[in-house]
């Protein structure tokens, strides 16, 4: 459903630290790291909704939440011509395509389209 929200990213400067908390106060199970790149630990927070925790240089800045849309082009579209701004899509090989946007009060939020075929 277009709007929904389907993952939600928290932002850590101790990974380690912010997993304990999480997964103290919800009892999630976070996986490990996703990426031998970065780290970006993934949970389950509901059927049809996921999250992670993400090593970051912005702690407290709050969570990155991904809304669902069906054509994330026409939501990017959209997203400027009512002010806010959006970067370009980016793929999620296998999964599919996000962009990071800023709504027009200053809050971050990111787009998300499924797309098995993003590459």
């Amino acid at each position: 459903m277009a709007g929904e929200i389907v993952h939600f990213e928290v932002p850590a400067a101790d990974v380690d630290r912010a997993v304990a908390f999480w997964n103290g106060l919800f009892g999630l199970e976070i996986g490990p790291s996703m990426s031998e790149e970065f780290e970006y630990r993934m949970f389950q927070a509901a059927p049809g909704q996921g999250g992670a925790i993400m090593a970051s240089d912005k702690p407290g800045s709050g969570l990155v939440v991904y809304h669902a849309t069906d054509n994330i082009e026409a939501s990017i579209a959209k997203t400027r011509e009512l002010g806010g701004t959006a970067g370009d899509k980016q793929p999620v090989p296998t999964h599919g395509w996000f962009a990071a946007c800023v709504d027009t009060e200053g809050n971050n939020f990111s787009l998300w389209q499924s797309d098995p075929n993003a590459a």
